[in-house]
């Protein structure tokens, strides 16, 4: 598309992301029936089954985000954006159809191998943001994603409660389809040809990416504090609806409620509050605030024994929606305009380490500590042990924004190795 990016480019990936965000809420409070239709399990279980589908898809993102995130610094973001939006919708029709527990993990195994469509968004707005409104954008792009759990979740629990598990997954497919023609009529491209770079293996690779952004000693301690917080957060989306299921007996109508709720309080920090907070405060700052937040939250998820602690919980937690734009416009800012995506691609290399360790660990917990045949009955084990992590990557983040110097302003750069 030759048509050179304006002012409206920033709604052309907003309403992307709200959208792709909207088939991933949707899916989320049928999953548990789903688990337990196909595979015909009881919920501690399910989490378990749950925790392997996350491994899987996290697998698939880990070995191909990479790829995906050099392969938009060569080609540019429209291509690449629009090619995991079609990925994710054969994902979701294939989960949606699945006769048997073998194909779900098939399905969340393709969805991982195109999950570019968050890193490359990122690595849009990085290319059309000036490195003093970094911070607020990403916030923005946050508010999507809390906009697309308002509405995905409460429209998933509906469709689940209403025509069974597998009807949210076939919605969602049917989204994320639609959501890649609208990018290809309407999506500009951001990249110029002489801010692009040759593909290269060395770098389009987990380790290899991962080593390049890793030269800049304050990013590397940077990624390895967001390691550990990012660990943490996936507690709640691995553990949510199994948890709330086992705890009150909900089921897709409650548990979707409650994400859109969560969707709310998030596309009110990040949309409303995170850009004046960053530039207030700064990233290193913001961020502390948001960890703060959130280990407040998971503590009253740890003793809940009614919704009201459990909504208190959900409501002290959107603190928590700082970290992730005060972390990405830290980095970002300290990471030239052509290596933007080799940036996004080693962020989404983290994060599906995250995503292996995990969710997997927490399901595996939970279904420990919850029927059929709990060691302990104890359902808030998950959110102890991610109190914890979150303890520890604050502090840890803590030393390497001290390490580097005063936290650094929205839109400074962070030291480079040896500077």
């Amino acid at each position: 598309m030759a048509r050179t990016p304006g002012k409206t480019a920033f709604a052309f990936i907003f309403l992307t992301v709200l959208v792709e965000m909207i088939g991933v809420g949707i899916i989320l409070p049928a999953l548990p029936a789903l688990i337990q239709n196909v595979a015909g399990v009881q919920i501690g279980d399910a989490a378990k089954i749950g925790g392997l589908l996350t491994l899987v898809f996290a697998l698939g993102q880990f070995f191909c985000s990479p790829i995906v995130g050099a392969l938009s610094d060569r080609i540019g973001r429209r291509p690449v954006l629009i090619g995991s939006l079609l990925g994710y919708g054969v994902d979701y029709l294939i989960m949606g159809f699945a006769p048997l527990l073998a194909v779900l993990f098939v399905g969340r195994a393709l969805s991982g191998a195109f999950a570019a469509t968050v890193s490359t968004a990122n690595a849009y707005i990085a290319d059309i943001s000036p490195a003093e409104e970094r911070g607020g954008r990403f916030g923005m792009l946050g508010a999507a994603f809390g906009l697309g759990f308002i509405i995905g979740p409460a429209i998933g629990g509906w469709i689940g409660g209403e025509f069974g598990p597998r009807a949210p997954f076939i919605t969602a497919g049917c989204l994320a389809l639609a959501n890649a023609a609208f990018g290809f009529f309407v999506l500009p491209e951001t990249l110029k040809p002489e801010d692009r770079r040759a593909f290269d293996w060395r770098r389009a690779n987990p380790v290899g990416g991962l080593m390049s952004v890793g030269k800049n000693r304050t990013l590397l301690a940077v990624l390895a504090s967001f390691f550990l917080i990012q660990t943490a957060w996936m507690v709640l989306p691995s553990t949510w609806p199994f948890f709330t299921t086992a705890r009150l007996g909900w089921e897709e109508k409650e548990i979707g409620w409650s994400l859109a709720y969560v969707g709310l309080l998030a596309a009110f920090v990040q949309g409303f509050f995170a850009g004046r907070v960053i530039k207030a405060l700064g990233e290193g700052k913001a961020a502390l605030l948001g960890v703060v937040g959130m280990v407040g939250s998971f503590l009253f998820y740890t003793v809940a024994a009614d919704w009201r602690v459990l909504y208190a919980g959900l409501t002290v937690g959107a603190v928590g929606g700082l970290v992730m734009p005060a972390l990405q416009s830290l980095m970002s800012n300290a990471t030239a305009r052509n290596e933007q995506g080799e940036l996004q691609g080693a962020l989404a290399s983290v994060m599906a380490i995250t995503m292996i360790v995990g969710p997997f660990t927490f399901t595996q917990v939970f279904g420990a500590f919850a029927p059929p045949d709990p060691v302990v009955l104890f359902l808030g084990a998950p959110y102890a042990l991610a109190t914890a992590l979150l303890v520890v990557g604050g502090l840890a983040f803590a030393a390497a924004v001290r390490g580097a110097g005063a936290p650094a302003p929205s839109g400074a750069s962070l030291p480079a190795e040896g500077s």
